[in-house]
């Protein structure tokens, strides 16, 4: 199979794990190229993504590598078979790579959690309030890619329309609804999306008052994606630079603590609605 220059972050993913479970095995590269028939290179290709591998070649390393956990296992196996190319690759070389990296970790993900302290959940955006939004950064973006990014943006909300729909949690600070991107008319609109999205079932938004005082990762916003089995959930944190993705046990865990810090501090699901609602109706 041919390497690939810049492999995606599922696929670095897969090799992270790959490499994660051969450890834990305490077998070295020399034996997993014994294995497969491959000289040690490639194992280590195959391990930091750059190289493909057959859904076969994981089952193999799996059961030499004493993997007793079936499901986490072939959820390996199935990334490896992927190969159809998802919607988000139609912007590959027209949008920074990790943007891309969040829409195929969304369109995978079986149920997501997020957190917003200043911006509001950028899967229910309407296209005004997320062309502002882009259009608050330093250096300014050419209106060309702030135009992509806002039609890429709109179009991750095709994750809302597979079946089965996916489980969506949204904790959004107060300070969040108050920030005017775009202006009055602008977050008013984008308030009242938020309202109308929330009446699906599988959408649940969650207000937290400026009352509630400190929380933990105030200082940024937060995807936590799960997946298929546990072993495969993520952490997807927004920077300066782009966003950055977890996925160490120790990582996951604390990420858990934040939101279930959040769960608990939250407005119930319809005081955080009419919440939304109140302060629409101020601006």
């Amino acid at each position: 199979m041919p390497t690939r220059p810049a492999p995606t972050e599922r696929q670095k993913r897969l090799g992270a794990e790959l490499r994660k479970m051969r450890t834990a095995a305490g077998a070295t590269t020399e034996y997993a190229a014994g294995l497969l028939g491959l000289d040690r290179t490639k194992v280590s290709n195959m391990e930091s993504g750059i190289r493909p591998i057959t859904p076969e070649r994981v089952r193999m390393l799996a059961s030499n590598y004493e993997c007793a956990d079936v499901g986490y296992a072939e959820a390996l196996a199935k990334i490896a078979a992927q190969r159809e190319r998802g919607w988000w690759e139609r912007y590959r070389g027209t949008l920074p790579s990790g943007l891309l990296d969040i829409a195929e970790l969304e369109w995978h993900a079986v149920r997501l959690r997020t957190a917003q302290t200043v911006h509001l959940p950028g899967l229910l955006h309407t296209e005004e309030y997320a062309r502002a939004v882009f259009g608050a950064v330093i250096p300014p973006l050419p209106r060309l890619e702030v135009e992509l990014r806002v039609t890429h943006r709109i179009e991750r909300q095709r994750v809302f329309e597979k079946d089965p729909p996916l489980d969506y949690v949204g904790y959004i600070h107060e300070a969040a609804l108050r920030m005017q991107f775009g202006g009055r008319k602008v977050t008013r609109e984008q308030l009242h999306h938020l309202c109308a999205a929330s009446e699906h079932d599988h959408i649940e938004l969650r207000v937290i008052p400026v009352e509630r005082g400190a929380f933990p990762g105030a200082g940024h916003a937060l995807l936590y994606a799960e997946g298929v089995v546990p072993q495969l959930d993520t952490v997807q944190l927004d920077s300066a630079h782009g966003p950055e993705f977890m996925h160490a046990e120790a990582q996951l865990t604390k990420y858990r603590a934040h939101l279930d810090w959040m769960e608990a501090a939250a407005l119930p699901a319809t005081e955080s609605v009419d919440f939304i609602q109140r302060v629409a109706s101020q601006l």
